[in-house]
């Protein structure tokens, strides 16, 4: 390629980014990760001791130059809302923005969103108050680092309607995606949600040429797994929205097939889907590894999030061990291995905790209260292993927690466990010396 047509080429890119949108999907109830979600929507979920899950898809899209993002909302929005009024405001003088659509009743409907492709077909009218060429449809609750640079580059030079982004997954991890199928040129021509027929699944395994092109070794069984990450042309996104059909994976991709041509992006690249406590808990923790698969001090891709101007956490005497200590924590003689510590937390002598996540607080308690309230963070004593503990809970002295020897599933009236952890609910009082 001449050095005409590549400056051809970079203008046309530029300009298809300048003319889309992103829109980040703000989640349903996300009931399997409660209680994680009792007051809060999945998006909003604290995540690596001080973002929120919802930074990392409006990062992706910062990182990649697209500054016009909407975020939509519906299930227990309020902290998602703060969050990202308190966080995303750009330059006045650009036209770049973060913005909530919530779900409301109009006069043309009265119905909540009813899934994916409802949600953005309520709001096709504020979409179009802007001549967007391009719409990029993200996930609010995924974990991953990606350049839609990339993604947009591949959608033009294939001249497809839609691109979706795929991950390279096993056998074995099939039944939790929807699979696609492509030809030798990336065209997708087939759609399977959560398929387990194992001769169906023998069909969509990808051919030699496909592994080769996505640097596979070319004897792998490897199969292509949606990422729910979605790029629409405008007149593509209107047309297949023309409809009452509710979900982009369960319906309106597979109806695009035959209809549009509808192209695959291979990605490869860490990328988790936090939609369990065991996943969420796991993706938290591989944090902690000397160089985790997802790394946040990467310079190349950073995460932004709410600017708090918190002190320095302060350790006065600790042994700590793989561990993500965040801003504002004091830490005074106790012992800590592989777990998150998030904002403000406090954690008092002789304390030791191992495989844990603690969110933080959302304000300082330091002085110890004289109404008989216990103070925020954990007290003298104690012993806790594999554990959630939510934002702004209260553990006193010599409280013992683990989910050693109890059921994988089960609730109590301050505690509950799931996938065999243990979480303790924001805004829990544990009172001291007691055992979970």
């Amino acid at each position: 390629m001449d050095a005409m047509s590549i400056s051809e080429s970079v203008t046309h890119l530029n300009k298809a980014l300048n003319r889309t949108l992103a829109i980040v999907l703000g989640g349903g109830a996300g009931s399997r990760l409660y209680p994680l979600t009792k007051d809060r929507s999945k998006p909003a979920v604290p995540l690596a001791g001080k973002y929120r899950l919802v930074d990392i898809p409006i990062s992706n899209c910062i990182n990649s130059g697209l500054k016009r993002i909407y975020v939509l909302t519906q299930f227990n929005s309020t902290s998602l809302h703060r969050h990202i009024n308190r966080t995303y405001k750009f330059d006045p003088f650009t036209e770049s923005f973060v913005e909530i659509l919530a779900a409301q009743q109009t006069p043309k409907g009265t119905n909540w969103y009813q899934g994916t492709a409802d949600a953005v077909r309520q709001n096709l009218a504020h979409f179009s108050l802007n001549e967007f060429d391009h719409f990029l449809i993200l996930s609010g609750d995924q974990l991953y680092r990606m350049d839609f640079v990339r993604f947009m580059a591949e959608h033009l030079s294939t001249a497809a309607d839609i691109t979706i982004a795929t991950l390279p997954v096993a056998r074995d991890k099939t039944a939790g995606f929807g699979i696609l199928s492509t030809d030798d040129h990336g065209r997708i021509t087939r759609f399977e949600e959560k398929p387990t027929d194992p001769a169906v699944l023998d069909d969509l395994k990808l051919g030699a040429a496909r592994l080769k092109k996505a640097g596979l070794p070319e004897d792998s069984e490897q199969y292509l797994a949606s990422m729910g990450i979605y790029l629409f042309n405008r007149e593509t996104l209107v047309a297949s929205l023309d409809n009452d059909k509710i979900d982009f994976g369960g319906h309106i991709i597979p109806d695009s097939i035959p209809r549009h041509r509808v192209q695959s992006f291979v990605f490869q690249g860490y990328w988790e889907d936090i939609g369990t406590i065991r996943s969420f808990f796991d993706a938290n923790l591989a944090l902690t590894e000397l160089v985790p698969s997802y790394d946040f001090f990467d310079p190349h891709g950073q995460i932004y999030t709410h600017a708090r101007f918190l002190p320095g956490s302060k350790i006065n005497k600790a042994l700590i061990e793989r561990s993500i200590i965040a801003d504002g924590c004091i830490i005074t003689d106790a012992t800590i291995e592989r777990s998150i510590i998030g904002l403000r937390s406090f954690i008092d002598s002789g304390s030791r905790l191992s495989n844990c996540i603690m969110m933080g607080s959302d304000f300082f308690d330091l002085d110890i209260p004289d109404n008989g309230r216990l103070r925020l963070g954990i007290g003298r004593n104690c012993r806790i292993e594999r554990t959630i503990i939510d934002k702004n809970v209260r553990i006193g002295d010599g409280c013992h927690i683990s989910p050693e020897g109890k059921p994988e599933n089960m609730d109590a009236s301050n505690f509950c466990i799931r996938d065999g952890i243990v979480i303790i609910p924001k805004n829990t009082e544990i009172p001291a010396n007691t055992w979970i």
